[in-house]
């Protein structure tokens, strides 16, 4: 991994997982085999909030094997805290935080904390474009140069390619210059225009469409499209016309370092010196529309099956069907078995997006197989053998409660 990598580089699993990343289910293929406790049956209540965890927690055995599964994994990898939650309508839930938010003072880590979700905004920003283009505002291949200018190849790019990740632009959370600056002050603020101008200062890696490549700046041109088409500043028309009608009261795309309490403090290596540093007081203001909003794990839950679906639970619709179908078509990428749809992946039957920026890592993902939603939060984006915490967690969760659909990425894409 390069020194300029900063995580936000994938922040949907590779961003493959962006909320429909990974490549649809095979038409006409088998449900999961999964244990008893996640085989789908009819529709019931959703069982236990995260703030009040139940203490069945699935069957027994699954949760112990669930229970002794997470703390190896933090334990090789080095993790402080985590919190995980699995829920399938009409069976009893799983929720557990393991180890401490906060290792200088030994606080425990706990379901109800605030916690950074880095790249899974891209589905926040995503969605909310969608939700103009339903209403007639903008249409997915309008070209880019449309709405913002001064964009390389802006007269190609479509919107459509730049939710998709194949725009051809060049990442600005990779370019040396962007690297030092954030790493020399990670309290500064950032504004789009200083995103896109170390996007801009490289041409461009391939013509639009002709391959998948997962790029930041994509999100920070989206973001302006929104507040173009709306007249709403980001933040405001994602509370208005995304997190309330969802129910979402707790998750915000912040300006500035803004960070509620309780929330768990985070721990990177992403810094000049490669030490390890604390990062609940950074300024994620350069992830903006890619990558700075945060959440908590009962926000998680709704949103899984929301983004997945295009519908809210109360049975309205966020988005259309017709735009849901086209988000979740997720054309193939470098990596096997992992598809890229409008800002959502779609990993081996897994519908979502994962998210990494410094000190934070989160996982939120549907299975349709099942109707089984999985959020892992963690406070740490520090690396084990090269792969991603998030990705670990997901890998050994997904082959105990879903071996057939086992969430598996690489942790570099195979194309940049």
């Amino acid at each position: 991994m390069s020194p300029t990598s900063v995580r936000l580089h994938r922040g949907a699993v590779v961003a493959v997982l962006a909320g429909a990343l990974l490549a649809p289910v095979t038409a006409g293929a088998a449900p999961a085999a999964v244990p008893a406790a996640f085989t789908a049956g009819r529709p019931g209540p959703p069982g236990p909030s995260p703030s009040e965890p139940d203490v069945r927690r699935l069957s027994t055995d699954v949760a112990r094997r669930l229970d002794a599964s997470v703390r190896r994994v933090m334990r090789e990898a080095n993790v402080p805290g985590a919190t995980v939650g699995i829920w399938t309508p009409g069976q009893p839930g799983y929720v557990h935080s393991f180890g401490v938010a906060d290792k200088a003072t030994g606080r425990r880590m706990t379901p109800d904390l605030y916690l950074r979700i880095g790249s899974e905004t891209k589905t926040f920003t995503v969605t909310a474009l969608l939700q103009l283009v339903d209403q007639g505002k903008a249409g997915l291949d309008d070209t880019i140069d449309r709405y913002v200018g001064g964009v390389p190849n802006g007269h190609r790019i479509t919107l459509r390619q730049l939710a998709g990740m194949r725009s051809g632009l060049f990442n600005y959370s990779e370019d040396d210059g962007f690297f030092k600056a954030l790493t020399s002050d990670p309290r500064r603020p950032f504004t789009p225009q200083q995103l896109l101008a170390y996007s801009f200062r490289h041409p461009v890696l391939f013509q639009p469409g002709r391959k998948f490549s997962y790029c930041n700046t994509n999100l920070i041109l989206l973001g302006l499209v929104v507040e173009k088409l709306s007249g709403q500043r980001l933040g405001a028309y994602l509370k208005q016309h995304v997190l309330d009608p969802a129910g979402m009261k707790d998750t915000s795309l912040p300006s500035g370092s803004r960070f509620p309490r309780p929330h768990a403090q985070g721990y990177t290596d992403q810094t000049a010196d490669g030490k390890v540093a604390e990062t609940a007081g950074w300024n994620p203001s350069w992830g903006w529309a890619a990558g700075a909003m945060y959440s908590t794990l009962d926000d998680l839950r709704t949103w899984a099956p929301t983004v997945a679906t295009g519908e809210l639970p109360d049975g309205k619709r966020l988005i259309s069907r017709a735009t849901q179908r086209q988000r979740l078509v997720t054309p193939a990428t470098p990596i096997p078995g992992v598809g890229y749809g409008l800002g959502i992946f779609d990993v081996h039957g897994w519908i979502g997006h994962n998210g990494s920026l410094p000190g934070y890592e989160s996982l939120t993902i549907y299975l349709p197989a099942t109707r089984t939603t999985l959020v892992v939060l963690l406070n740490t984006d520090i690396g084990q053998d090269g792969q991603e915490p998030s990705t670990l967690f997901g890998q050994a969760i997904t082959r105990i409660i879903s071996p057939r659909h086992v969430f598996d990425l690489p942790a570099e894409p195979a194309a940049r």
